[in-house]
């Protein structure tokens, strides 16, 4: 009781004289922890009484969700919303989830404020509003907002407008003509709404865990894990270091302030088995998010886990991130080589004449008598089949088909292929554009004196970005994506994680790494203060998703943000070249670009 009740209610708890929580389990209670835990659970089971009402059977379940989230009635025809001299919505445009966002718990654009819907807010006395919410602390003085809903009151705020004390609802919260059976679904879908707190959030201490595939980097995990321990190990040394317990400048915080545990999930053999791993560890030790991560060739076994089982995954560590605009717990710092594929499709189109297809089974000696000029050549990508280069190639194909006619995939194949690389210059003509999706250890084999074509364009994820080891011969003619900000403009945004990474003494051995995995645990950190004791896993996305836009220090990135469905925050990049023939000095060659 004292584990599971108590500690998450201590901020209540100080109202009793000489209670005091600490940061370990007493054996004998005191004498004055047992009255106060008997006054507590005994109101806690009265409440628990009355709001108790009987979950939705799944096939209702699903009804309710896709009529909140998607605007789709449960006769499958679309939801209508009118407002009074305005555009009707329909379907999707007409979801509550628009509004009220996934979790029920809404949230503020600007100087509008969309209330919480769930249950938890509708359904008692003097109800406070998003902004409340979003400051802890505020609701004790808040004034009452308006009365207690009822079944009935809120149906007629579903369908007129007017609030439980007769008050007309703001302009933009529609008016639905729902049936009896649907309004009753969807009330029911509300009370259950965000009800209960994520598995791993069941006591005062949060579970995280973080992932680490097989084919990982060892050097980046070590350098991920270094910083996730010190980050956790700071976050606790605060909460155990408050004193008196829980009353600090913060203490606005208190009904936030947990324990932080990390488990690491090192994953074993195969993709197709990765999945089954994670579902063991989950049973194991249910967790309320995973936060960061590292892998290689794919993620999409640990993407595909996290949205099944409805579980945050913040900010991995990937360049090879899934694109789902269906999956909402995934969110990315990018979309990495992928990004780097619609940059350069973008710069190769633009140079390149638009081609009208031709019929199925006609000669490519006509394609081809539509680009005979020197910036309508091939495409020849160069690209190892087991890395994630060949996605990136096959993505940048598809993006091109609409206006070049010859895209050739070339894989290397050799351990050491200075002599197949050679071969693939020498046959490239001066209107071919050259692209490679290559590791810094095949950069390092490409000839060094050698006629090259107009355009060649290296990934600079992949082949290391300003410490890219091309030749010096090809600094001038080739061009690096580049999806950061640049060095010389990133500097003052590096000073902090640096700073941070000097006072915990954690040696920088991968900083790209080091700088996102920091960055990724600020992020939750800021989104967790704002959670009240909500612990969802849903809400925990949409804080992410506010707090994210807000800030102005991303390490690595000139500028972060997500709108409701966007999982990707950095969209664009830079095409860079370097200034010099040696040395790691890079300038942009045109502006930010976003594809």
């Amino acid at each position: 009781l004292r584990r599971v009740v108590l500690r998450p209610l201590a901020g209540t708890l100080q109202a009793f004289p000489g209670v005091r929580l600490s940061d370990t389990v007493r054996p004998t209670p005191s004498p004055l922890w047992r009255p106060a835990a008997a006054v507590l659970l005994g109101v806690l089971l009265v409440v628990g009484a009355d709001a108790r009402v009987k979950p939705l059977p799944k096939a209702e379940l699903g009804a309710a969700a896709t009529l909140y989230r998607y605007g789709v009635l449960p006769d499958g025809k679309p939801l209508r919303g009118e407002r009074n001299g305005g555009e009707a919505v329909e379907g999707q445009a007409a979801a509550c989830a628009n509004c009220h966002r996934r979790s029920g718990f809404g949230v503020e654009e600007g100087r509008i404020v969309i209330p919480p819907i769930n249950g938890k807010y509708l359904f008692r006395e003097g109800s406070t509003d998003a902004a409340a919410m979003a400051h802890p602390g505020s609701e004790a003085t808040a004034p009452r907002r308006r009365s207690r809903y009822t079944s009935e009151t809120l149906a007629r705020a579903i369908r007129e407008g007017i609030d439980p004390d007769g008050r007309t609802l703001d302009y933009l919260m529609p008016r639905f003509a729902l049936d009896d059976a649907s309004i009753q679904l969807l009330i029911a879908y509300l009370r259950e709404l965000s009800a209960h707190p994520a598995p791993g959030a069941l006591t005062d201490i949060l579970q995280f865990a973080t992932v680490v595939t097989p084919d990982a980097d060892p050097v980046k995990r070590d350098a991920m894990l270094e910083v996730l321990n010190h980050f956790f190990g700071n976050k606790n040394a605060y909460y155990r270091g408050a004193d008196p317990p829980l009353q600090s400048e913060r203490r606005i915080h208190f009904r936030v302030l947990r324990r932080w545990q990390l488990h690491v999930w090192e994953l074993k053999g195969a993709p197709e088995t990765w999945g089954e791993q994670l579902e063991h560890n989950l049973r194991l030790e249910p967790v309320f998010a995973v936060i960061s991560g590292v892998g290689e060739s794919t993620w999409e076994p640990v993407h595909e886990f996290c949205e099944h089982q409805e579980i945050p995954c913040l900010m991995p560590n990937v360049d090879l991130p899934v694109v789902d605009e269906k999956a909402f717990y995934p969110v990315y710092f990018s979309r990495g080589v992928l990004l780097e594929a619609d940059v350069m499709a973008q710069r190769l189109a633009a140079a390149a004449p638009a081609v009208a297809p031709g019929a199925p089974g006609e000669s490519a000696a006509r394609n081809e008598a539509h680009a005979p000029d020197a910036t309508s050549g091939r495409i020849v990508q160069i690209f190892r089949s087991d890395d994630i280069g060949a996605a990136a190639a096959h993505a940048l194909a598809a993006d091109l088909a609409p206006n070049v006619t010859q895209v050739a995939l070339e894989e290397l194949k050799a351990k050491s292929p200075a002599g197949e690389l050679a071969r693939l210059v020498r046959e490239a003509k001066s209107a071919d554009a050259l692209v490679l999706w290559l590791r810094p250890a095949d950069l390092k084999a490409l000839p060094e004196h050698a006629t090259l074509p107009a355009t060649v364009l290296v990934s600079g994820l992949m082949g290391g970005l300003e410490q890219a080891p091309l030749p010096s011969s090809w600094r001038a003619t080739t061009r690096l994506t580049y999806p950061f900000a640049l060095p010389s403009q990133r500097l003052i945004a590096m000073n902090y994680p640096l700073g941070w990474f000097r006072i915990q003494q954690i040696a920088v051995t991968d900083e790209r790494t080091q700088t996102n995995t920091y960055l990724a645990c600020s992020i939750l950190a800021e989104a967790a203060s704002t959670m009240l004791d909500n612990f969802v896993p849903d809400y925990l996305v949409e804080r992410v998703e506010v707090e994210l836009s807000h800030r102005i220090i991303n390490g690595y990135y000139p500028r972060l943000g997500l709108a409701p469905g966007q999982r990707f925050a950095s969209k664009g990049a830079y095409l860079v070249r370097f200034s010099e023939p040696t040395g790691t000095r890079i300038v942009a060659d045109g502006d930010w670009v976003v594809p």
